[in-house]
């Protein structure tokens, strides 16, 4: 043990002994009423690397003076589930002992992998305790998610790293002291994930004692662990999260919200020309015919971006963000088109109504095609007044409605204007 990383060293021997999770392990909390109870259940653990997945499942078969079998999905398969089902039997029958079963990363298995758990989690065989990362939602089969309670755990807060890193020092470190300054760093720069935390902690303590210091400074950690990147995931519900919020902070109007969010992926390594592509997305639904500009600005940007790629390009996407936040907002259009589709997808297919339909031929004019079309250049005000372009029998649609904002307030002003000629002209009173 004394050869273990400083992690495996430190971990929780008890649930008191845990560091984070207070709504799981708090007084009356689920999780806590679990062990108090002395019945396991089947459960899926969903949290960020480093918050103490792994270490429940391991204080639960001690709680329950269960059998502790591990498996990570990343290097077992069908057949290291049968043996493990198969091991379970044998300390059944040799000992009457359940077996808490705990497979890593359950989002790796695929779906008959998954499957080949079910039957042995619904006869009680084992009690199944699944790992993941990544939302269960999508990742986990229904069958297997319905016979397991879901529990979500959280990144560990600033002061419950303060308290890992202390106990760190206190039971495994003596004689070994880290800066105010230091402890800050070390504890920015773990993002909420206790394994990352004292896994540096023991790569400073190390070279600390080789230069026989007496004290972690911020300069050895610069030094030791170099420019850390933050916890980030390009595929998973962070990544996914991170986006969202950008979105939502242009949509909002806080462009220092949306500044953040985006050098929060840039720096977390989300591919630019993903963002961009997001940013020229965000100028068409959210902005749109209400600030026509903003589309101009997000495809300059991706443009920019694309010529001088990083860092300097992100500088572009930066200020085309800033833009989108600041600029009017309307969904409209987004609103407007949505509709349409809905509507023509559930309707019958309709026919072009004659006058508007194209003449390239003599028989196609003999055919009335085009017959009775008013050219709208030809007519005051360069409009129709009363004409119609819907097909024969389809009421006139009212999907696009300009908000009040931005030029939209002045397309608004024209359509009213238009409508009021169309009124004039008898249109709507048959």
């Amino acid at each position: 043990m004394s050869q273990a990383p400083l992690a495996e060293r430190l971990r929780p021997t008890t649930i008191d002994d845990v560091v984070g999770q207070e709504h799981l392990l708090g007084t009356g909390k689920p999780l806590r009423i679990a062990f108090e109870s002395g019945e396991p259940h089947s459960m899926i653990l969903w949290g960020p690397p480093g918050v103490g997945k792994t270490t429940l499942a391991r204080l639960m078969a001690d709680g329950f003076n269960a059998e502790f079998m591990a498996l990570s999905a990343v290097l077992s398969g069908v057949k290291d589930i049968r043996d493990a089902v198969e091991r379970a039997r044998l300390i059944r029958s040799n000992s009457g002992r359940r077996t808490i079963l705990f497979v890593d990363e359950v989002h790796r298995f695929n779906k008959s992998q998954q499957d080949a758990f079910l039957p042995h989690v619904e006869s009680g065989l084992v009690t199944f305790i699944g790992a993941t990362t990544e939302n269960p939602s999508f990742e986990v089969n229904n069958a297997l998610l319905s016979r397991a309670a879901v529990y979500v755990l959280k990144s560990l807060n600033d002061d419950h790293l303060k308290t890992l890193l202390e106990r760190a020092l206190e039971k495994e470190l003596d004689g070994l002291s880290i800066s105010s300054e230091a402890q800050i760093m070390l504890v920015m720069s773990a993002d909420g994930d206790a394994r990352r935390l004292l896994n540096r902690l023991e790569i400073a303590a190390q070279a600390a004692q080789a230069r026989q210091d007496r004290q972690i400074s911020v300069a050895l950690l610069k030094e030791t662990l170099g420019d850390a990147m933050r916890r980030f995931d390009n595929k998973g519900d962070n990544f996914y999260d991170q986006i969202s919020a950008l979105h939502k902070s242009v949509r909002g109007s806080n462009p220092n919200a949306a500044l953040y969010w985006l050098a929060r992926m840039l720096d977390g390594g989300a591919d630019p020309r993903y963002l961009a592509r997001r940013i020229i997305r965000m100028s068409w639904e959210d902005i749109g015919l209400a600030d026509p500009r903003a589309v101009q600005i997000a495809n300059d940007a991706a443009t920019t971006y694309e010529r001088l790629g990083s860092p300097e390009g992100e500088l572009a996407l930066a200020q085309a963000v800033i833009y989108l936040a600041v600029a009017a907002k309307s969904n409209a259009g987004y609103m407007a088109y949505n509709q349409a589709r809905a509507f023509v997808k559930q309707d019958k297919s309709r026919e072009v109504p004659v006058h508007l339909r194209n003449a390239p031929t003599k028989l196609m004019k003999e055919l009335g095609y085009g017959h009775a079309y008013r050219y709208a250049h030809d007519e005051p005000n360069a409009y129709a007044a009363g004409e119609t372009y819907f097909p024969e029998g389809m009421p006139e649609m009212q999907w696009y409605r300009p908000t009040p904002y931005g030029l939209e307030k002045k397309i608004g002003e024209k359509l009213d204007w238009l409508a009021e000629l169309d009124r004039k002209a008898g249109k709507g009173k048959n």
